[in-house]
């Protein structure tokens, strides 16, 4: 489980990339299945992800461990 407070707080495309280490391409292909949280217009093309929403699929998330 992810021991981290979530933070009110948006995160951009690659803090999101960097936090839970997938590509750009399977985070958009993901959220297009529905399996990840959907990304928030903030204003003209830039996007982002709630913290706490991608902290909650972090922690619910069924991933094999290596």
């Amino acid at each position: 489980k992810i021991e981290h407070v979530p933070k009110n707080r948006f995160l951009r495309i690659w803090q999101v990339m960097q936090m839970i280490g997938l590509s750009r391409t399977k985070i958009y292909d993901m959220q297009a299945k529905g399996t990840f949280p959907h990304s928030f217009q903030l204003a003209g093309r830039a996007v982002a992800w709630r913290e706490a929403d991608v902290l909650s699929w972090m922690n619910q998330c069924s991933c094999v461990r290596a």
